[in-house]
């Protein structure tokens, strides 16, 4: 069992008893406050939670950083305070929802749905993304609208349908709770912050890595793979096309196009044009990584596809049709072996090598 597998096993009790998933609403003045507090003092070592390492796996070492301050990535200080807040649903208005309630830990820190649910019930407007390896992202949320993972990450406390705490609200909450003032105000000069949130937030997210898989240690000759995932990394490097969006490595070029998926009667999403307002970028959305898809089904932004054969089909058909369609998005000559032995090579990115 990998690492990353392993971890999955320690959540437990733990998690849930701070907010993992979905809890009552409970007043600010209820017991579960204490019962919160105790829970964090006990939370799992960082190497207990799946994915996290401080290292660079086999596959990024090439991949840019992201431009964080240099001492969050190394700050221990900085690392534990964020991965207390990413639990804890203090962040939310009504102090039932965490971070962690839709970026679940054993689903690749995405979710299981197509839309979560934040406070008071509500629908996220898109599918979760999952947070792996994002401490290598250029653009974050699925139309980019940020461009710092430590802007990103305070949006959702803020976003009425997710978290709903105004910011400046979740500044006030954190200083008003000794065990929250005292460790910001020995991570950072400054204490409690907005900035300081979102930069112990990134700390944790930016550890949350996916590599050293059959794949790479194939491709830096320190493994074979089956004749399945073989097959399947030649189409993806040939007539599959994937590389093309999928590049890089973190197999994501961190750019927008538009494919297709939530067209309906020809008219595409708004995408990265809701950011930009240029007409030509109607329709585009963030190309994620092939890294842990395994995990973080259903797909897409919209989660209207629920498996990586109903990816592959998709494109397959050659997308879905508008007048804003990517023009490398064309229906693919792909046999259903092909796309068989596609689906082995996506998989295998989400394994650690044995």
């Amino acid at each position: 069992m990998s690492v990353a597998v392993a971890g999955l096993a320690v959540l437990g009790a733990w998690a849930a008893t701070i907010g993992f998933v979905r809890t009552e609403s409970v007043s600010a003045e209820a017991p579960r406050e204490a019962e919160v507090a105790d829970a964090i003092e006990g939370a799992p070592a960082p190497e207990a939670l799946p994915f996290v390492s401080d290292r660079t796996p086999l596959g990024l070492v090439d991949a840019p950083r992201f431009p964080a301050d240099a001492t969050d990535r190394t700050s221990a200080e900085r690392f534990e305070l964020g991965r207390d807040l990413f639990f804890d649903p203090v962040l939310s208005a009504d102090r039932s929802v965490s971070c962690a309630s839709c970026h679940r830990p054993e689903y690749g820190y995405a979710d299981s749905v197509p839309r979560s649910l934040g406070i008071h019930g509500l629908e996220t407007t898109r599918n979760t993304p999952s947070l792996l390896n994002r401490g290598w992202g250029r653009h974050f949320m699925w139309d980019g609208r940020f461009v710092k993972l430590e802007d990103q990450v305070l949006d959702p406390i803020a976003n009425e349908r997710e978290m709903g705490l105004p910011l400046e609200e979740a500044v006030v909450r954190l200083a008003d709770e000794p065990r929250y003032r005292e460790r910001f105000a020995t991570a950072y000069p400054e204490g409690v912050t907005e900035q300081t949130l979102g930069r112990s937030l990134a700390a944790f997210v930016a550890r949350l890595r996916i590599g050293d898989s059959p794949i790479d240690r194939f491709q830096a000759a320190q493994g074979l793979l089956t004749p399945e995932q073989r097959a399947g990394l030649w189409i993806y490097e040939s007539k599959g096309r994937c590389w093309k969006c999928h590049s890089g490595p973190n197999l994501t070029d961190e750019a927008f196009h538009n494919t297709g998926v939530g067209v309906v009667d020809g008219v595409p999403v708004e995408g990265r044009f809701a950011v930009t307002g240029d007409e030509r970028d109607r329709g585009g959305i963030k190309t994620p990584t092939l890294r842990g898809l395994e995990w973080t089904a259903p797909y897409m932004h919209d989660g209207s596809l629920a498996t990586l054969e109903d990816v592959v089909d998709f494109y397959r058909r050659g997308g879905g049709a508008n007048a804003h369609l990517d023009p490398d998005i064309e229906p693919l000559e792909l046999t259903d072996d092909d796309a068989r032995h596609l689906v082995a090579f996506l998989r295998a990115l989400s394994r650690e090598a044995q």
